[in-house]
């Protein structure tokens, strides 16, 4: 595929001459009682193009659900710009919010937390049809034409939750989020809560859809295997800033911030031989409260490369000849999976 570089310094898609979504220096504080405040989101930044799938990955607590949820504005932010379209998004009233949500939709990650446990399964789906001005007949008959489209039966449109396993769940909220035909979804850790033999499935479903429909898919997740088998391109956090963006093989072969080497370095490799062989990063230390983050560059208390200037010195997320973004001093290749 040809690429282009887009205005964060990684590879994008050519033939789109604006991002869809566009994030910039997204900051998110969380009051403490008694004085202080959580920095959930320290400065976020990226775009998201048509037709692609952006991975957002991190360890828990890095704030990656925090950024989606700003970026739908299911939390306000502190402060920094949101666009879909070149639209600024956080200026939207009430009403024009209702309207931007038939664009934007998100998936969350526990499928039976998110659905209605007292709410038929045709009723689930269609409520945002019926919010939006559908008559009722109709939603239910898009209802079960939505089940079918996520691979489910539309006779079992008059179900409970409970009816379903998890991984049909799932579909059902993938289902929900599409009734209104939106042009991005915010897929918040979608396969996570779900049985390794069906995750594969979920992903596979998600991905046909993604060219059928032509949607844009911002992928959070924790579990890197998934990411590099869903994204175009990759954007990992660590306590609240976006700390290297590339593309899939830019992050998975050539990772540049230690951070990312240490990340990938835990992810297991099929051939026992070289699993057997390869090195393993192991960081030291535990993740330091966004409370009160380090001075510099937040990694250096975990890091094995840190000198002096990492703790007076905020390292900038450019390019430093690798090819694409990294926030260190000393960015360096690494190959860390064959």
């Amino acid at each position: 595929m040809t690429v282009a570089t887009d205005s964060d310094g990684a590879a994008a898609p050519v033939g789109v001459a604006e991002p869809i979504l566009t994030v910039r220096d997204l900051v998110k504080q969380f009051p403490i009682r008694g004085g202080g405040k959580v920095q959930a989101v320290s400065g976020v930044s990226f775009d998201l193009h048509e037709g692609e799938t952006l991975g957002l990955v991190g360890e828990s607590g890095c704030g990656k659900s925090t950024t989606a949820r700003c970026v739908l504005r299911l939390i306000e932010p502190t402060s920094g710009e949101v666009r879909f379209r070149g639209r600024d998004v956080l200026a939207l009233g009430r009403k024009d919010l209702r309207t931007l949500r038939a664009d934007l939709q998100i998936v969350f990650q526990d499928p039976y937390a998110s659905l209605n446990p007292r709410m038929q399964v045709w009723s689930i789906i269609a409520e945002p049809l019926i919010v939006h001005g559908m008559p009722a007949k109709a939603a239910k008959t898009r209802a079960g034409e939505l089940l079918e489209l996520v691979r489910l039966r539309p006779e079992h449109a008059g179900r409970y939750p409970h009816e379903f396993s998890s991984g049909q769940r799932q579909r059902i909220g993938v289902a929900r989020a599409l009734a209104l035909e939106p042009d991005v979804l915010v897929l918040d850790e979608p396969v996570s809560a779900l049985d390794v033999s069906i995750q594969a499935g979920v992903l596979n479903l998600l991905e046909e859809l993604r060219h059928r429909l032509h949607l844009s898919y911002l992928f959070i997740a924790h579990d890197l295997s998934v990411v590099r088998h869903i994204s175009d391109r990759v954007a990992v956090m660590y306590l609240g800033k976006v700390v290297e963006i590339g593309t899939r093989d830019d992050i998975y072969n050539r990772p540049a911030m230690p951070y990312t080497q240490a990340l990938l370095s835990a992810v297991p490799v099929p051939d026992p031989s070289i699993e057997r062989k390869r090195k393993r990063i192991v960081l030291s230390g535990d993740l330091p409260s966004p409370a009160d983050p380090p001075s510099g560059c937040r990694f250096r208390t975990r890091c094995w490369k840190a000198q002096d200037i990492c703790a007076t010195e905020e390292p900038a997320l450019i390019d430093r000849g690798q090819g694409h973004p990294s926030a260190c001093h000393f960015a360096e290749e690494l190959q860390v999976v064959p």
